[in-house]
């Protein structure tokens, strides 16, 4: 595909694009009822909103027998239902929306199954031109292949993306793949810019991408 813009900006989807810890903690539990097993504890909370499902679903389940089982019951459930749990991120559908003629537009997420679902959902899934989520690549984040294999999509190199995330397992991967990063809503993480809002971005990204 020839894409006339030969910039772009990289989403990730939880934390930067919505607020979806609730959505996190009652879709885990629901699996941990499922067998027995008592709600998480914040350190777990913590994990399962950076990491991907099956790399959650191992901590959650690790030291029980339950993991193979659990890891197929997690692919049966219907995520539509905890998907009115997420909250959007006051003024991202506006930020996409300028963004877009002039910028390609990606995901880069560890979240799987359930992100086309999430942005359908949300009506956003035609705002982006490619979604990345951790059935794509071999490697999840932070291992930098979501990255490149974005990059590789528009053709661009790493000066011409700048990728917006929320957590540690965000900066490692930005850092690995060379791409500037744009740390959300976490001024305690290393970056090279920080943004509190969606209009940030928007300044951000129209300096950095526009001006070079």
């Amino acid at each position: 595909m020839n894409f006339n813009k030969k910039k772009a900006v990289i989403f990730d989807c939880d934390g930067v694009m919505f607020d979806s810890r609730q959505a996190n903690i009652n879709f885990y539990n629901r699996i941990l009822e499922h067998f027995g097993l008592p709600p998480m504890t914040a350190d777990k909370i913590d994990f399962v909103h950076t990491h991907t499902a099956d790399e959650s679903i191992g901590y959650l389940f690790q030291g029980t027998d339950h993991t193979t089982k659990a890891q197929e019951f997690r692919l049966k459930i219907d995520y539509s239902p905890f998907i009115k749990d997420m909250v959007i991120e006051q003024g991202l559908k506006e930020l996409l929306t300028r963004l877009k003629p002039r910028f390609g537009l990606a995901v880069a997420t560890s979240r799987s199954n359930t992100i086309g679902n999430v942005l359908e959902s949300f009506g956003l899934d035609k705002l982006f031109d490619i979604v990345v989520s951790s059935l794509d690549v071999s490697s999840p984040k932070p291992h930098p292949e979501s990255l490149f294999k974005i990059m590789e999509f528009f053709g661009i190199g790493p000066g011409d993306s700048l990728y917006v995330g929320d957590s540690m397992v965000d900066y490692k991967t930005a850092r690995a793949a060379g791409v500037n990063f744009i740390s959300f809503k976490n001024p305690a993480l290393e970056a090279d810019y920080h943004a509190d809002s969606m209009g940030e971005i928007r300044d951000i990204a129209e300096g950095y991408l526009l001006d070079e």
